[in-house]
């Protein structure tokens, strides 16, 4: 990665965390976010890092605010986007200028990004990513990390699984955050990663509770289960092919739907603690819009293309589009109305 340059576009807990590895690791990293606030306290004070075992780095980086991309003259090589999914494709248009004809672009998100990036830039040049990491940002310039870098798990790969120098360089500089695998099946490996994601990210948000809190009230743990089933079958009917991630192996992978209950059950054990905030709820902590298309939105429009349904997850986002709207608040209370879609789909 000598000489190579990197833009992190889009620096929120986890693009920030995973940028400051590289930049600690002497690489050359420019940060672009869309905070005013968030650019400011990073050129005054650098980026802080509270680490799970008590101790803080704070790294100088070189800060950029999105409006200020026009200024930058000299393209990238590696572009990482750590931005919401509902903004990938404009952040992607707005850095298409600073890409050279071999410059990659590699989404460090949620959801199936690689296909807004491609039709973009390219196939050849969209890489996916898959992150087992967990960080809040409450405060502009500080990161909250919740998982040390020897147990962050990240894994790459191309859309046609071909193992390039250049995914290499993407694996090698991500290396530096956490464990780094390559993936020959990349979306299949980003299903899991969604698998996963179904049943804490809107569940929990919409009870307004860290992700273990919701989980241990009553009923609650069930309505997950039932979304990840979903989600499983809805992999399964893609053509999706389930496959290890978070360091599982092909023999922690079962024949069945339990592999999406595993999947929470990972999650869990190693990505959260007692105050682990989903991502969406740090949205609506922060008066922002979520990212509902890219979870359970996601199934429930699948699942239409398919002529089915999905009707818990249909319900899940129901309740968080109804937060979104102003009508709900999110609250511990609405595991009722969890719990009465979870009985609703078994009454029928």
């Amino acid at each position: 990665m000598a000489g190579m340059r990197i833009a992190v576009l889009g620096t929120g807990a986890n693009g920030a965390s995973l940028g400051a590895d590289m930049i600690r690791a002497g690489l050359d990293v420019t940060f672009i976010d869309q905070w005013p606030a968030h650019v400011e306290a990073m050129r005054t004070s650098g980026l802080t890092v509270h680490l799970p075992d008590g101790t803080t780095e704070v790294t100088p980086v070189n800060a950029y605010h999105f409006c200020q991309v026009a200024e930058i003259r000299t393209p990238f090589d590696v572009v990482f986007t750590s931005v919401k999914t509902y903004d990938t494709r404009w952040v992607t248009e707005l850095i298409k200028p600073l890409l050279h004809k071999t410059s990659l672009v590699v989404g460090l998100q949620n959801g199936m990004t690689i296909d807004d990036v491609a039709d973009i830039v390219g196939p050849d040049r969209s890489i996916g990513a898959v992150l087992g990491i967990a960080a809040n940002m409450f405060t502009p310039g500080v990161v909250i990390r919740q998982v040390p870098r020897e147990q962050t798990w990240l894994t790459v790969g191309s859309m046609d699984g071909s193992r390039t120098p250049a995914l290499g360089d993407v694996a090698e500089a991500l290396g530096h955050a956490g464990s780094i695998s390559i993936s020959d099946d990349i979306r299949s490996s980003k299903w899991m990663k969604l698998i996963a994601n179904i049943p804490e990210m809107l569940p929990s948000a919409i009870l307004n509770v860290p992700l273990v809190e919701a989980t241990r009230i009553p009923g609650v743990r069930a309505v997950m289960d039932e979304a990840s089933r979903e989600a499983y079958r809805t992999a399964k009917a893609l053509g999706i092919t389930m496959v290890p991630i978070f360091g599982k192996t092909a023999d922690d992978v079962p024949d069945s739907d339990q592999y999406g209950i595993d999947l929470l059950d990972a999650v869990l054990e190693h990505y959260s603690l007692p105050d682990t905030r989903v991502a969406v709820l740090q949205d609506w902590d922060k008066g922002r819009r979520a990212e509902l298309d890219a979870f359970s939105g996601y199934i429930v429009g699948q699942q239409h293309k398919l002529g089915t349904r999905a009707p818990v997850n249909e319900a899940i986002l129901r309740i968080a589009e109804r937060i979104e709207r102003g009508d709900l608040t999110p609250d511990p209370s609405n595991a009722t109305l969890l719990i009465d879609a979870l009985e609703a789909t078994r009454v029928r």
